[in-house]
């Protein structure tokens, strides 16, 4: 970064170079004496004045009065200073004429060739007006497109590192509701067999690993997500009786793409919390699909009726957090469409992402 940095304002510092030396060469070139007419010395002296007059009312508006007065609103002292300095320029470039006694030297140049001189002092006046009020101006509208390319440039940051912010705020929410629900399990586990338990316990490693190490990254490849999510099958399916139906099917031929980390879980998750029971027979139908950079998840569970929890709040916090993920992650690339259906007693979930 501190490089990039260095090597920008070296490039700034050339390119200034490179536009002065062509205005001081234009400067230079143009010359108001013709034919064979002798250039007095005093007259080249009296360019580089004028062109070191000129970088300097361009550096003082575009570091000191740009900054301190018209981008700070303080418009009516800008230009009071930006008339101070055309004025002051007009007189130093009058005195320094007077002090190489130009006008002089010119007429008795053009008199030495036997031409009449007209007096072009006035001439002379405003032609210095309209270049140094083009110099400044010039100043102004770079400083101000750099300006607001800078202040975009920090909306910007500021934007990414607040959407970096809340999808770590998101997955933390996420990530301890998994846990923990998953630890009940467990625990609830050890009362009726300790061997599978243990099993249990080791497989919820792996995966508590996965969310240390591959969770934490802003993706993670499509193949990584699709184990995670069998292993919390496997590990969910510990606790079920046969009368709990699950299917699981991914794509065939996968196509190994980045992802969102954790982007499936809580509508899984969700499917185990509200469509099974021991008591009542419920089915899981999870199903992955891929069509090119199309991936498509759809899980449907039976709707176990529980009076403490209404049908309306079955998503929870877990889903409405992914939701925010998603509406971060994929803009405008994402379809989620929910139904629930009181006549198949389901609950239907089409998670649609076009990578």
């Amino acid at each position: 970064m501190i490089i990039q940095k260095n090597n920008s304002r070296f490039i700034a510092i050339i390119i200034h170079v490179l536009v002065w030396g062509v205005f001081g060469l234009a400067i230079f070139f143009y010359q108001p004496l013709t034919g064979d007419i002798p250039v007095p010395y005093q007259l080249w002296i009296k360019q580089v004045i004028a062109l070191c007059l000129l970088a300097g009312a361009y550096y003082i508006n575009s570091g000191i009065l740009m900054p301190n007065f018209l981008l700070k609103s303080r418009t009516g002292y800008y230009f009071f200073f930006i008339v101070l300095t055309i004025t002051a320029f007009l007189l130093v470039n009058k005195y320094s004429d007077q002090w190489l006694d130009l006008p002089a030297l010119m007429q008795a140049a053009f008199r030495h060739q036997g031409h009449h001189r007209p007096d072009e002092h006035s001439h002379f006046d405003v032609v210095d007006f309209i270049i140094i009020a083009l110099v400044l101006g010039i100043g102004t509208s770079i400083t101000a497109i750099q300006k607001w390319q800078a202040d975009k440039q920090s909306n910007l940051l500021l934007q990414q590192e607040k959407v970096s912010s809340e999808l770590s705020f998101l997955k933390a929410q996420i990530n301890p509701h998994f846990f923990f629900n998953t630890l009940n399990n467990i625990y609830a586990l050890t009362y009726v067999d300790a061997e599978t338990s243990r099993a249990a316990i080791h497989q919820l490693s792996r995966m508590m690993r996965y969310l240390l190490y591959e969770a934490q990254q802003s993706h993670t490849l499509l193949s990584q997500e699709i184990n995670f999510i069998k292993d919390f099958i496997n590990l969910m399916q510990l606790r079920l009786t046969d009368i709990v139906k699950i299917k699981f099917e991914q794509p065939e031929n996968l196509v190994d793409i980045p992802v969102a980390p954790m982007i499936f879980l809580p509508f899984v998750e969700n499917a185990f919390k509200h469509g099974t029971s021991v008591n009542e027979p419920s089915e899981i139908d999870i199903e992955i699909t891929q069509y090119h950079n199309q991936l498509k998840l759809k899980v449907k569970n039976t709707i176990i009726k529980n009076p403490n929890i209404p049908v309306d709040e079955y998503g929870g916090i877990g889903l409405e957090n992914t939701r925010r993920r998603l509406e971060i992650l994929y803009p405008g690339k994402h379809e989620l469409l929910i139904n629930t259906s009181t006549e198949t007693n389901e609950y239907i979930i089409h998670l649609t992402l076009n990578l």
